[in-house]
């Protein structure tokens, strides 16, 4: 089969097209035939040596997938051969840039069926991360004020989505081009933060979801109400000025869940979320979808389509 390949870290060029054989699903598995694979920033950081302690070279990377189980292990009873599918596998194993991957069944769900392999590839990891940052870390509640960085891209479009569903007021910031896009996808205030500063727009919000870092992180605080929340995606970098302030700063690395994504499947088949694609290249391409992603600015998500 085919698969992306990386054999040494660095740039886009130490991804490679190999064919390698075709993995057999352990008892507690199945094999899934790629149709589409999600391109993500984790793709191009652990490309690049993050996690490079646990990451085994050479391997595959991609860790959004949505196919047709090909073959389920002994153990697996949930699912049928032929079942069309949706998952966020483990980081520890050969990700999705292939022509087939072995998944564990406790991390797959099926697919919405309202939407093509391309669309349901761009929700496991992005859509997680907005669930779990929102709710399981966040604590979201009807009524109260999120404010979410980076709107438009990839956490940011679910997310907003996400918080306007469950009742909340929804902040977003993101560029001047992106503003009527986040405004319909829900936000009820939307900043540019290249011409304002969010800080003078913004007060006493109850959760910041943050997935940039650095000076904006450091800025949340000052929005943020005693006893509200900052949860980011990258380091959380200002945890005594957090305690200071009476505030609750935590980091944290998405999950697989499969009970999460039957409920996002069910809330894209209901029409009260929309996956966003703004780019789909073939998987030979997996190098300039990379490197896309990596300058940073892609509304929605990237898709390599592999069928």
């Amino acid at each position: 089969m085919k698969a992306v390949r990386i054999h040494e870290f660095g740039g886009p060029d130490v991804l490679h097209v190999e064919e390698i054989p075709r993995p057999s699903p352990a008892a507690d598995e199945v094999l899934i035939k790629v149709h589409a694979a999600g391109v993500n920033p984790v793709d191009w950081k652990i490309r690049k040596g993050f996690k490079k302690d646990s990451a085994k070279l050479p391997f595959t990377p991609g860790w959004d997938v949505s196919g047709v189980i090909e073959q389920k292990g002994t153990k697996v009873k949930k699912f049928r051969n032929g079942d069309e599918v949706y998952s966020r596998p483990d980081f520890e194993k050969n990700g999705t840039y292939a022509e087939y991957v072995t998944v564990k069944a406790n991390q797959v769900n099926l697919k919405p069926k309202s939407i093509d392999h391309v669309k349901a590839a761009a929700v496991p990891l992005a859509g997680l991360t907005a669930w779990q940052g929102l709710f399981d870390h966040g604590h979201l509640e009807p009524g109260q004020k999120v404010l979410i960085h980076a709107a438009s891209g990839g956490v940011g479009s679910y997310a907003v989505q996400f918080a306007k569903w469950k009742g909340a007021y929804v902040i977003g910031t993101t560029s001047n081009e992106n503003i009527d896009f986040v405004k319909q996808l829900g936000a009820d205030k939307v900043i540019d933060y290249k011409n304002e500063k969010f800080e003078e727009e913004v007060n006493a919000v109850d959760l910041v979801l943050d997935t940039i870092g650095g000076d904006t992180q450091k800025r949340s605080l000052e929005v943020i109400k005693p006893g509200g929340r900052l949860i980011t995606t990258v380091a959380a970098e200002f945890e005594a000025d957090a305690r200071q302030k009476n505030i609750i700063l935590e980091g944290f690395l998405d999950e697989p869940n499969p009970d999460q994504l039957k409920t996002i499947a069910e809330l894209i088949d209901t029409g009260k979320v929309t996956p966003v694609v703004t780019e789909v290249l073939p998987l030979e391409k997996a190098a300039e979808a990379q490197q896309i992603s990596e300058e940073g600015h892609v509304r929605g998500k990237i898709v390599l389509k592999v069928v």
